[in-house]
């Protein structure tokens, strides 16, 4: 089998269970491995460490996929873990949750695979040379182990780039998703609000078809807009907005620059019996929020919930500068005691860092403000102590005075 070894010194991460490997820590590598192919990682005196998917074009050349050595990279493998995946699931899907993470990638230890279940359907994301050339597998283990009507495949991440791989989406099995499906989004005791159905479009709609990473987080923020007046900031399909109405905010005001999405974000809320004022803006959320400044607007509870403003490294300083303009701007719009709820979904972007950008807006628009609570991903997107970096999605809610 092909190998890669690694330089002097460099062990050590692989050592702690962390499961990547870049080309500068390759010190040589055997029997030129093809794309997406099962390497051994050694480490530098040939010792045997790990074993992995190899990528001939991503500076991220090794993902590592097993620390057992008796452990084949193969079909019984990605059965095992995909089971292994969607059981550790099981507490958190009850007769009233249709829409569901299953495999979470790197954190599920199956590294460039993303699956999820949105009713009888399933959308997957095949991120990686290696997850794209086990497509057939992939689907022969979902069929068996979920029964779906259909899978869908919406590798459209920019990742793939990166992998030296074509966006790429279709029908991969079965039917074709309807135009819209309703479903309803997983919940965790103790929220305000029942979790409502929600319209998803699982063919043309953003990432996979639905957040589904925020969706315990759109009931912690709906505690806070009863009777309060709501702006809804790149609010897609109105996910944050339903459920403020539900609990009973006194008017929405719901922004995005994607018509199709505030289309969907109507047809969501159109289901509510006794809807509060909603006004609906197509528009860039930069320039309506300065619009909406000069105009003297008031808020008593504004949601952030941008797009990743971070791709790569060399874009952290842009983005930095970007995150603290759009929470400078939604500061100065909030009325004395109202809150924010802000949050950034770029993996590169730690949580600190994100609170000393929210800190330089906070100082620089001259309020007061309290954190009150730290949000991060819903427990069907679970993090490995190992990889961090699998922590993408932070948010605060905050008191303004």
């Amino acid at each position: 089998m092909a190998s890669v070894t690694l330089k002097p010194g460099r062990e050590r991460p692989l050592q702690q269970y962390h499961p990547w490997v870049f080309s500068g820590a390759i010190g040589a590598t055997r029997d030129q491995p093809g794309a997406g192919a099962v390497v051994e990682v050694l480490d530098a005196a040939g010792a045997w460490l790990a074993r992995g998917f190899y990528s001939s074009t991503s500076q991220l050349r090794v993902r590592v996929a097993t620390w057992q050595h008796d452990e084949a990279l193969d079909s019984a493998w990605l059965r095992r873990r995909l089971a292994q995946a969607i059981q550790a699931r099981a507490p958190l899907i009850t007769h009233a949750t249709s829409a569901c993470r299953l495999a979470f990638s790197e954190s599920d230890g199956l590294p460039g695979l993303i699956v999820d279940r949105y009713g009888s359907f399933l959308v997957v994301q095949l991120l990686t040379q290696a997850m794209a050339a086990r497509a057939h597998e992939i689907i022969g283990a979902l069929v068996e182990l979920e029964e779906p009507d259909g899978i869908y495949e919406r590798s459209d991440a920019e990742v793939r780039a990166k992998e030296g791989l074509p966006a790429h989406e279709g029908l991969l099995w079965g039917a074709t998703p309807p135009a819209q499906l309703r479903l309803r989004p997983i919940q965790l005791p103790g929220t305000c609000v029942e979790p409502p159905p929600l319209l998803v479009d699982l063919c043309g709609g953003q990432k996979t078809g639905h957040y589904l990473d925020q969706a315990v987080n759109r009931a912690r923020v709906a505690a806070y807009s009863r009777g309060a007046r709501v702006l809804d900031c790149f609010c897609y399909s109105g996910g944050f907005s339903l459920y403020a109405a539900l609990n009973r905010a006194a008017s929405l005001t719901l922004i995005d620059s994607a018509p199709a999405a505030l289309a969907l974000a109507r047809a969501n809320l159109a289901l509510i019996a006794a809807p509060p004022l909603i006004e609906y803006e197509v528009g860039n959320v930069f320039q309506v929020l300065r619009r909406y400044r000069a105009e003297h607007r008031r808020f008593d509870l504004i949601i952030l919930d941008p797009p990743k403003f971070v791709h790569n490294q060399t874009q952290s300083e842009r983005a930095a500068r970007a995150y603290k303009d759009i929470n400078l701007l939604a500061l100065q719009l909030l009325a004395p005691g109202g809150s924010l709820a802000t949050f950034s979904c770029s993996g590169l972007l730690s949580a600190d860092l994100f609170q000393k950008i929210v800190f330089g807006a906070a100082v620089d628009a001259r309020r007061e403000v309290q954190i009150i609570e730290r949000l991060g991903h819903a427990p069907d997107h679970p993090v490995r102590l190992t990889f961090p970096e699998g922590e993408y999605l932070k948010g605060f809610i905050c008191r303004v005075a």
